[in-house]
C-alpha cells in the first residue's frame, strides 16, 4: 500500500496496544514503525533497478522481521522513554511488533506480491485492493485524527481508534468477497464460451473495488477481461495473446531472466520487435478498458551488454552478459484524461 496508508494502519493499531499509557507518543512510534519496512526502497542506491524491484517487499516485508526488529526498537524506546516506569519492556515490544507485523499484511493483499515467507521466493498477492483506496485510508484517517485530539484516558479516544480499524478492516474483508463475486462471474462466462483456462487472476483496478481486471491464462496464450459490480452483461474477452514463452527457453536459468520471471510472478508475454527481444510484465494490467484492451505496457528489452545486439543472434546462440533495459512507454505518452473516462464508463457497468 502506499506509504500514507502504512502509517495510518502503523499508528492505529500502536494506539490500541499502547496509547492509554502513552498518548498521541503510541501514534507517533507506530507511524515511525509502520513505515519501517518500505525502507528496503534503499536497496536502489547498492543494486541495479531490476534486483533492487525484486528485492522489495522481501526481508523487510517477511513475518520473520517483526520478530527481529521488534525487540530492538522496544530496547531503544524503553531506554529513551525511561521516565514512563508504567510502560514495561513487553509493552514496548508488543507495540512494535504489531506495527511492523500488519505492515506485510496488507501488503500482501495487492498486486505487487509480498514475501510472506521470506526467504523462500514465493510471493504473497491476494489482489483485493489496489495499492491506493481512498475508502480504505480516509475514514481511517479521519478516525485516527480524532483519536490524536483526545485525552489519552477518553473513551472517545478508544473508540474513535476501535472504528478506526473495525471499518478499515470490513472494508478489506468485503473487497474479497467483491473479488470472489467477479471471478464467479468470469469463471462462469469463460465455461459459457467453452474456453479452456489454466489459471484466473482476477485484480482491483484503480482507486476503488467495484471494477476489477481479470487475467485468463490458457495453455499457450493469455486474454484478458474486466468486470463490473455494476454490470449487467456478461464479461467480453479480448483476443488471445500468444505466451511465447520458447523464446526465452535457451536463456531461461540466466539469473536477469530469472529475475524478471519473478517480478511478474510467472505472468509475462514475449514478442520480437524490430529484431528487438521484448519481455511483457503482465503485473500492471491493461491499457484500454473493452475488448481492445492491451497487455502490452510494462516492458523490459533484452540486450547484450557489450555490442547492444538482441539476445537472440544469428546462429541462436546464447550471448553472455545480458543487459536488461526497462521501457517505460507506460509512463510517457498517456493521454490520462481519456483513460480516466473510458475507466469510468467502465466502473458505471455494461
Amino acid at each position: 500500500m502506499d506509504s500514507l496508508t502504512q502509517i495510518v494502519l502503523g499508528a492505529s493499531v500502536a494506539e490500541a496496544a499502547l496509547g492509554k499509557k502513552i498518548g498521541n507518543k503510541a501514534i507517533f512510534l507506530g507511524a515511525l514503525a509502520g513505515t519501517i519496512p518500505d525502507l528496503d526502497i534503499v536497496m536502489r542506491f547498492f543494486v541495479d533497478d531490476l534486483s533492487a524491484s525484486v528485492m522489495h517487499r522481501g526481508f523487510s516485508h517477511s513475518l520473520i522481521f517483526p520478530f527481529i526488529l521488534a525487540p530492538i526498537l522496544g530496547v531503544l524506546a524503553k531506554k529513551i522513554y525511561s521516565n514512563l516506569e508504567d510502560v514495561s519492556q513487553y509493552d514496548w515490544n508488543k507495540m512494535f511488533f504489531l506495527a511492523l507485523f500488519t505492515h506485510p499484511l496488507l501488503d500482501a493483499q495487492t498486486t505487487w506480491g509480498t514475501q510472506l515467507f521470506w526467504p523462500f521466493e514465493w510471493r504473497v498477492a491476494i489482489e483485493n485492493i489496489f495499492i491506493i483506496d481512498p475508502v480504505y485510508t480516509l475514514p481511517f484517517l479521519a478516525f485516527l485524527i480524532l483519536t490524536a485530539f483526545q485525552d489519552r484516558l477518553s473513551k472517545k479516544r478508544k473508540l474513535y481508534n476501535s472504528l478506526g480499524l473495525i471499518i478499515s478492516t470490513t472494508y478489506l474483508l468485503i473487497t474479497i468477497s467483491f473479488k470472489g463475486i467477479a471471478h464467479y462471474k468470469i469463471a462462469k462466462a469463460l465455461e459459457e464460451n467453452n474456453i479452456e483456462f489454466k489459471d484466473i487472476n482476477t485484480r482491483a483496478t484503480y482507486f476503488n473495488s467495484i471494477l476489477w481486471a481479470s487475467q485468463i491464462e490458457l495453455e499457450d496464450s493469455y486474454m484478458f477481461t474486466y468486470y463490473s459490480l455494476f454490470d449487467k452483461s456478461t464479461p467480453v474477452f479480448t483476443e488471445k495473446f500468444p505466451k511465447n514463452h520458447h523464446m526465452l527457453q535457451l536463456f531461461i536459468d540466466d539469473k536477469k531472466i530469472q529475475q524478471l520471471i519473478i517480478l511478474s510472478n510467472g505472468h509475462y508475454l514475449m514478442t520480437n520487435e524490430n529484431n528487438e527481444l521484448i519481455f511483457w510484465n503482465l503485473k500492471l494490467g491493461l491499457k484500454g478498458f473493452d475488448e481492445n484492451a492491451s497487455p502490452y505496457i510494462w516492458s523490459y528489452v533484452i540486450k547484450d551488454n557489450n555490442k547492444g545486439q538482441i539476445l537472440l543472434d544469428e546462429t541462436n546462440e546464447k550471448i553472455d552478459a545480458l543487459k536488461i533495459q526497462e521501457r517505460s512507454s507506460f509512463r510517457k505518452n498517456r493521454k490520462y484524461s481519456e483513460e480516466f473516462r473510458a475507466f469510468y464508463k467502465r466502473l458505471k457497468g455494461i
